[in-house]
């Protein structure tokens, strides 16, 4: 992205999208006190996150139980009450479906693709899947301490190395076919990148006409194969990400506020809720609601203007998709691909 001098001015930002997430796939009851249980109060989080600020939805469902529930019933039915709910949020479902292990010394690992895959026939549909890019290793606790899992399930020796062992299997059988079918049902991907390497894939897809279509990823700080809590990083990959791209800041624990402070400041976007993070002053918890709440505060301390669901629609492009690679291309500010015989740098197509 490029930053002219006027772009750290808010009235020249995009509204501020902020993304719900506050289901806690990882989590067992009673590891924070707003994970919902029952179909109504998964009903009611999203609710009250919509009413608290936040116009996207990341979706997980669980069983009453308390495990992560793996039903494409269940999220059909959660999906058909949402749309009545909260009408005006993107559905975003979390493409890992669940990831929690079965119980204590199980695996905790991504489903196999053609369950994944069925996410792309969900009914009624969401506005959004998200898809991981090239397999790599996602150990959500080496980047957490004693003070993050304190009081919850992941403190248990068992399940803290069944979430450190965790590996994304998302290879091209997964995302070719995941894109090709997310593209039939009329379902935008929202890509959730590691590192930039990731992101350098996701563009020879879309200069191979494999993708077309609005980029919309989060940059996914959470340690452990998938990229770090270090600035400089963040601030190269937003420099990294297309002009036309929209681009959601991701972390963990208690560097979600800061890290998305930045994001907010640099015309960025923010995810937020129990599934990344339980905590805001150092020892005391916090609820989804509460983060929305001061992802609000935060960005009208400095002057820019929260989404409203029609906005955050209108950001996102849902329903839209492109003709080819070429005009992919130019939506998204990208330079075109070099044509045969073409020497030097490629520059941006003008009309004459």
């Amino acid at each position: 992205m490029h930053f002219h001098d006027d772009s750290l001015f808010p009235e020249n930002q995009e509204k501020l999208v902020i993304q719900a997430a506050p289901y806690g796939p990882e989590w067992l009851p009673g590891d924070a006190d707003d994970l919902p249980l029952t179909m109504d109060e998964h009903v009611q989080a999203a609710v009250d996150c919509y009413n608290a600020g936040a116009t996207v939805l990341h979706i997980h469902v669980r069983e009453l139980d308390g495990k992560g529930s793996k039903r494409m019933s269940m999220f059909n039915e959660l999906l058909g009450r949402l749309r009545e709910a909260v009408p005006d949020m993107v559905l975003q479902i979390g493409g890992s479906i669940s990831f929690a292990p079965e119980g204590e010394g199980g695996d905790a690992k991504w489903l196999a693709y053609d369950t994944r895959h069925l996410l792309a026939e969900l009914t009624p549909a969401p506005d959004q899947v998200t898809i991981a890019i090239n397999t790599s290793q996602m150990n959500i606790v080496e980047i957490m301490n004693d003070d993050d899992l304190e009081g919850t399930s992941i403190a248990k020796p068992d399940y803290y190395r069944a979430y450190r062992d965790m590996v994304v299997e998302a290879g091209p059988d997964f995302y070719l076919e995941h894109l090709r079918r997310l593209h039939a049902g009329g379902i935008q991907p929202h890509f959730q990148l590691a590192h930039l390497a990731q992101l350098e894939t996701v563009e020879r897809l879309i200069r191979a006409g494999v993708y077309t279509g609005p980029l919309i990823l989060n940059y996914v700080a959470i340690g452990g194969g998938f990229a770090g809590r270090h600035p400089a990083d963040l601030v190269e990959f937003i420099r990294r990400v297309p002009d036309g791209a929209v681009l959601t800041i991701e972390s963990s624990m208690r560097a979600v506020a800061p890290m998305n402070a930045v994001a907010i400041a640099l015309g960025q976007h923010v995810r937020v809720g129990n599934e990344d993070n339980l905590w805001g002053a150092k020892g005391e918890r916090m609820s989804s609601v509460a983060q929305i709440e001061q992802m609000v505060k935060i960005s009208e301390a400095l002057g820019r203007d929260i989404a409203t669901g029609a906005d955050a629609k209108r950001i996102y492009q849902i329903g839209e998709y492109y003709a080819d690679a070429d005009e992919t291309l130019a939506r998204l500010g990208m330079v075109p691909n070099r044509r045969p015989g073409q020497r030097g740098f490629m520059l941006r197509d003008v009309q004459a």
